[in-house]
């Protein structure tokens, strides 16, 4: 399936923003030029997230595995287009299979470990999902949320299954490589189709930003099921030939044990994450900078990595759909401005950066180009996505001159005229570890409680994780923490979106239209 039109990538590629290069294109340069090289390697925890043996793979024998699990795909019966989901911790075998998938010119829908029945049973149909590829301890869930879905199982045959070769296949690079799920105001998750073209983009970003080699080790604590694991981490692998080494679940002490035991030269980390590090005694071995964002960076933080660690944070926000700005140590060398602002995009940007054209729009309309005022976030460029999956999304994510409607708040710096600063979160998101949560989608759940008349679902700070979940109910009967959460587990939501607070008040604020005040009640925790 392909998802840009004819003349978007005329123009691209004569700018050179868009090339012949796909995922497959880049892991097989990576085989030839260091067949002997340690590619990827699996996490300490292993036997507790999926069976098999710990795993350290050389590039040619991570190429023997993804065509052996593709000769099996094709066996079953997957082609080019075919929709196949992956459910596994970030391991070996969750990289194998991704690229065995990409292999065959068929489309990953990768999901998190933490999706159960309910979100499984709903996306899956959406995506129009031909196969579910999973380990043991999933697989119970996707039978009983799919059960017309084929499986392959790993731990259960999948490992050692044999097939015969599958035909070689060369992808067009417009081709949908994956689907991402993004959650926002709806109650709905919205599927975010991405070929290689754009994401092949985000990578050239990704990898120029932290200025990546092929003598980098990277350490990966975030779920390869979106933006972040996705195109910050694993196609800047691809692209340089640095070593991977995979984390799930996070569990610091083993973090850190793993920056050291591996000679770990760049990971990613939330920013509460950073700050609560910041002035403990780290043994941070080769480590040389980090990537962060999603939020406003501290700038105290920032400047006391580099100053106390001699660690530069990266800053950087992104989204599924394309957004993907960034602050560097080479163009922003000053780590309080690199915390506060974004370049704007310009010839000296690293990567595709100066590629993304970028305005700022107010409410009324009306281009904004003076500081200190508040717009929505609009951009375009080869990074963006070419709009949402079919049946997911209500409101058409592009304006009328084709600019993505991002629904964050920004401005031009007031001193600082080149540079947009981060105002607000338009929609509200709460960013957990990494994961995306919807509280549209808890508070259509938890309307259903007997006990519950209104309520709102809003993010609190959290040190490590970033954002907690809280319910503010207005009640009609007993309810607690306890009796909310035990009703949601009986829905199959997640364990990750469930609530760790519950506030019980007699009335939601609300502005003079009826919304529900949600700065005003996150504001009150």
């Amino acid at each position: 399936m392909e998802l840009h039109p004819q003349e978007r990538i005329a123009a691209y590629t004569a700018k050179g923003w868009w090339t012949g290069d796909t995922i497959d294109g880049l892991l097989r340069a990576q085989v030839s030029a260091r067949p002997a090289a340690v590619a990827i390697v699996d996490p300490p925890n292993k036997a507790d997230l999926l069976p098999g043996e710990i795993k350290r793979l050389t590039w040619a024998e991570l190429d023997a595995e993804v065509s052996r699990v593709a000769a099996v795909l094709h066996a079953e019966g997957v082609g080019p287009g075919d929709v196949v989901a992956v459910q596994l911790p970030n391991s070996v075998e969750l990289a194998v299979s991704f690229l065995a998938v990409s292999r065959l010119g068929a489309t990953v829908t990768p999901f998190p470990v933490q999706y159960r029945e309910y979100e499984l049973a709903q996306l899956g149909p959406l995506a129009g999902v031909r196969l579910f590829i999973t380990s043991t301890n999933g697989e119970r869930r996707v039978k009983d949320a799919l059960p017309e879905v084929g499986r392959l199982v790993w731990g259960a045959g999948l490992e050692s299954a044999t097939a015969p070769a599958a035909p070689p296949y060369e992808s067009d690079p417009n081709e949908r490589v994956t689907i991402c799920w993004t959650s926002g105001t709806e109650a709905t998750p919205k599927g975010v189709p991405r070929c290689h073209y754009d994401w092949i983009a985000v990578e050239r970003t990704c990898t120029a930003a932290p200025a990546l080699t092929g003598d980098d080790v990277i350490l990966n604590p975030f779920p390869m099921v979106n933006m972040a694991g996705i195109g910050g981490v694993f196609l800047p692998w691809l692209r340089t030939g640095a070593r991977l080494v995979q984390h799930q679940p996070f569990d610091l002490r083993a973090y850190l044990e793993q920056i050291a035991t591996e000679s770990v030269t760049y990971t990613l980390a939330p920013p509460a994450l950073l700050t609560m590090l910041l002035h403990q005694e780290l043994n941070l071995g080769s480590l040389t900078r980090i990537g962060s964002g999603s939020a406003p960076l501290p700038p105290a933080m920032v400047r006391g990595w580099q100053e106390r660690h001699g660690i530069a944070i990266i800053n950087f926000f992104g989204s599924n759909e394309g957004v993907a700005l960034l602050s560097d140590p080479v163009h922003m060398p000053d780590p309080e401005d690199r915390a506060r602002y974004f370049p704007l995009p310009g010839p000296d940007s690293p990567g595709l950066y100066g590629a993304v054209r970028v305005k700022l729009v107010g409410p009324e309309g009306r281009v904004v180009t003076e500081p200190g005022t508040p717009g929505e976030l609009r951009l375009l460029g080869p990074t963006v996505f070419s709009g949402y999956l079919r049946g997911t999304a209500v409101a058409d994510p592009f304006d009328e001159a084709g600019f993505l409607r991002t629904g964050d708040l920004f401005q031009i710096a007031g001193d600082r005229n080149q540079y947009l600063q981060y105002v607000d979160r338009a929609k509200d998101l709460i960013i957990r570890g990494g994961m995306n949560i919807a509280p549209a989608e808890l508070e259509a759940l938890l309307a259903q409680h007997p006990s519950v008349a209104e309520v709102a679902v809003v993010g609190y700070a959290d040190q490590v994780l970033g954002e907690r979940v809280c319910a503010v109910i207005v009640a009609k009967g007993e309810v607690d923490l306890a009796s909310v959460t035990a009703f949601l587990k009986d829905k199959g939501i997640a364990s990750y979106k469930l609530p760790e607070r519950v506030e019980v008040v007699q009335t939601l604020p609300r502005n003079p239209l009826g919304k529900i005040l949600k700065r005003a009640l996150k504001e009150s925790l």
